[in-house]
């Protein structure tokens, strides 16, 4: 018993050396997410303006229902979003948006600074997911 208590004693030490530290001192070291992580949502652009065809599949896969979509068309027939609306505070950012769209419209960023004091400010516009 005394020696498995010194084991994990001296794990613990380890632990406490300089240069073992297991945590990030932010803000002053800013975090560096891994390659798939799934942070802040981004409607990709392409040389007319989005690559988005107003096909409602994102919306449908969602499984928290936070995509809202409206569509319009047009003069030569193709149909783009007028409206395409993200609301921040109710996506678990699970990822089947990105899966679910036919043309890479939207992506998921390393981004994870979304702290906001306004509710407001976690409702993001097409506008805004352009940026």
């Amino acid at each position: 018993m005394i020696k498995e208590f010194i084991q994990g004693l001296s794990i613990t030490a380890r632990h406490l050396l300089p240069g073992n530290s297991t945590t990030v001192e932010y803000p002053k070291v800013k975090y560096e997410p891994f390659e798939r992580f799934r942070g802040l949502h981004r409607l990709v652009p392409d040389h007319s303006g989005e690559k988005c065809v107003a096909c409602y599949l994102c919306a449908t896969a969602c499984p928290a229902k936070c995509i809202t979509i409206e569509a319009d068309e047009d003069e030569n027939g193709r149909k783009y979003p007028t409206v395409y609306q993200i609301d921040l505070l109710r996506c678990i950012f699970c990822g089947y948006c990105v899966e679910a769209c036919p043309v890479e419209a939207i992506e998921m960023t390393g981004e994870y600074e979304l702290a906001n004091l306004n509710r407001e400010d976690f409702c993001f516009t097409k506008e805004r997911l352009l940026k």
